[in-house]
């Protein structure tokens, strides 16, 4: 992707920076990024906008080199082609626009269709706005906010504000705000001698795993229009990663993708230790890789079961589940809690493995593959889960990789493409496991992908517990392992340094990372920017379900509203992963 940017013209000028996480990373003007963005844009390659988000600049330090900067955009762009090929783009705006209304920046929603989502939060949470946006209205919070969440100046916690009273007038405002409009949701009449009709699916409907909502426009059962509406589960957790010591933003990742555990806080250290430069032991690594594929196969148990109960099936979701907790059975004893052990440390993990944990996993391991041929036969061989899923919410690679499509859902449509094969991390390159793919990239499929994925998690752990190296199970940095605790009574600097770490935690370098994972629904990445303290300046988390939800209008119009509850359990999302 460089090398295509070294054609630019020099009236477009640009400017390199060098991260911590080696990524390309260019600056350019606002009044280019079009043009780039076009150029990236290339019909025939396989090119995503992975991300894009925006970091407040105006109480930042450690900015020699820069362009003046009040805010900046950034975009991340990847392609498929090999590990490594990816592109960071910044795009500088000065305060000086605030006079006249927003910062603003041209959209490029017209020629990365997913940008469309990230613009818009982009929008609320920075109050950044984007010329020629379709539909630029806020998204994570209620229309009524006052401010944007992200910025440095907004508070943090609700004790900075007076005390809450609603009024009179302020209830009829927020009733008012909640009245429907379709022309302000972006609906239109499909024919003249046709009136709206509309379905309010959600927020709190069964099938919809989460606190989500969708407003349907039909033509008698068949959808003309799908609106998904989000935010409704947002709890601020990038402005409280904002807040909390490196050390301490660790249990709040777990949060994230609930059902992936330990999996949230993978990218996340991963993230810091770029940032510290920290080399993990071998055992930490293998630890935090047989750890992540068995809340894989958790998160896939649940995605299984729901999938089949949404569609009628009521047995297999009791039958996966109680296979759950078998899993959780093993993640306590070795983490000591089971769905939120936060469990990784910046450097490693936080304790060596327990007496006796091979066999619990050996167990485990002899035990899910007959049962999952069961459910093989109990759920995908049967005629009525075939007849919801087979050809339902069908979609390409091109329109996958356009819409910010990862994961399972990727590989559904038959690209033979993931991240711990094509840019390995961890010990994932001393694992032999084998990449499933599907042909259709319809509902069906993705289940596929999803079952084949837990025989494969099954085998790396295998393989970990099989060639589990000796020694150490932390880094023994001063930025991540406080000193022994002995040593701390010998000399007053040792005490001091073990009750720094411990209290406000490491100082980590200025600088700039990211870490992304195949974590269990898609590629999530943590990107952190250090000021030089003990708390991040600014902590990005992208989330696969995030860009997942927006290509739900795309793959239900023309669908009945039977299919569009195949095609919502099918995506594998839950509204934290959403929302955040």
């Amino acid at each position: 992707m460089l090398a295509q940017l070294s054609d630019l013209p020099p009236h477009m000028p640009r400017l390199a920076e060098t991260t911590r996480d080696g990524i390309p990373t260019l600056w350019i003007a606002p009044q280019d990024l079009r043009a780039i963005a076009a150029l990236l844009r290339h019909p025939t390659a396989l090119r995503m906008l992975f991300d894009l988000t925006a970091i407040d600049e105006r109480q930042r330090t450690h900015r020699a080199g820069l362009p003046d900067a009040d805010f900046t955009l950034v975009y991340h762009f990847m392609a498929f082609a090999g590990a490594g090929d990816a592109l960071r783009l910044k795009v500088p705006l000065s305060q000086g626009a605030l006079s006249q209304g927003a910062p603003s920046a041209p959209s490029i929603a017209d020629l990365w269709p997913n940008a469309n989502w990230y613009e818009r939060e982009v929008w609320d949470l920075f109050g950044i706005a984007f010329d020629g946006h379709p539909f630029l209205r806020r998204i994570l919070t209620p229309p009524t906010w006052t401010g944007h969440p992200l910025r440095k100046d907004h508070y943090a916690r609700a004790t900075e504000m007076p005390p809450y009273s609603l009024t009179e007038e302020h209830e009829m405002a927020e009733q008012q705000a909640l009245r429907f409009d379709p022309g302000a949701w972006g609906m239109a009449r499909h024919a003249d001698n046709t009136d709206f009709m509309f379905l309010n699916l959600g927020p709190n409907h069964p099938s919809v795993h989460g606190v989500f909502r969708i407003v349907l426009q039909l033509a008698g059962e068949r959808i003309v229009d799908a609106v998904p509406d989000i935010g409704f589960h947002h709890r601020g957790a990038e402005k409280m990663a904002e807040r909390q010591t490196w050390h301490g933003f660790i249990p709040y990742t777990d949060r994230v993708d609930y059902l992936g555990g330990v999996m949230n806080n993978f990218p996340y250290v991963m993230a810091v230790e770029r940032l510290a430069g920290i080399d993990v032991p071998p055992r930490a690594q293998m630890m935090r890789v047989m750890l992540a594929e068995l809340f894989r196969i958790a998160s896939h148990l649940v995605f299984y079961g729901t999938m089949s109960q949404d569609v009628g099936q009521l047995s297999p979701v009791f039958y996966m589940f109680s296979d759950r907790e078998r899993v959780f059975e093993i993640i306590e004893a070795i983490c000591g809690f089971r769905m939120h052990p936060a469990f990784f440390r910046i450097g490693g993990v936080a304790m060596d493995l327990p007496r006796g944990w091979d066999g619990l996993i050996r167990d485990f391991l002899a035990y899910l593959p007959p049962r999952l041929d069961e459910y093989e036969k109990l759920v995908m061989r049967n005629p009525i889960f075939r007849a919801r899923t087979v050809g339902v919410g069908a979609y390409d690679v091109a329109e996958a990789v356009s819409w910010g499509v990862t994961g399972p859902g990727l590989r559904a449509c038959g690209l033979e493409w993931d991240l711990r094969r094509q840019a390995p991390y961890a010990c994932y390159d001393q694992l032999e496991f084998d990449i499933p793919t599907a042909s259709n990239g319809d509902c069906y499929d993705r289940v596929r992908v999803h079952i084949e994925e837990i025989r494969q998690s099954l085998r790396i752990i295998r393989q970990c517990v099989d060639q589990m190296p000796a020694g150490p199970y932390k880094s023994d940095h001063p930025l991540t392992t406080p000193p022994a605790r002995a040593r701390t009574m010998h000399d007053i600097e040792t005490l001091i340094h073990h009750f720094l770490n411990v209290s406000w935690g490491p100082v980590i370098p200025p600088g700039e990372a990211q870490a992304s994972v195949e974590a269990t629904k898609g590629l999530n990445a943590y990107h952190l920017l250090s000021d030089g303290g003990t708390m991040s300046y600014r902590t990005r988390i992208r989330t696969p379900s995030f860009a997942h939800l927006q290509m739900i209008p795309l793959i239900s119009r023309g669908a009945m509203i039977a299919d569009l509850i195949a095609i919502i359990g099918s995506i594998d999302f839950v509204m934290a992963d959403v929302d955040r």
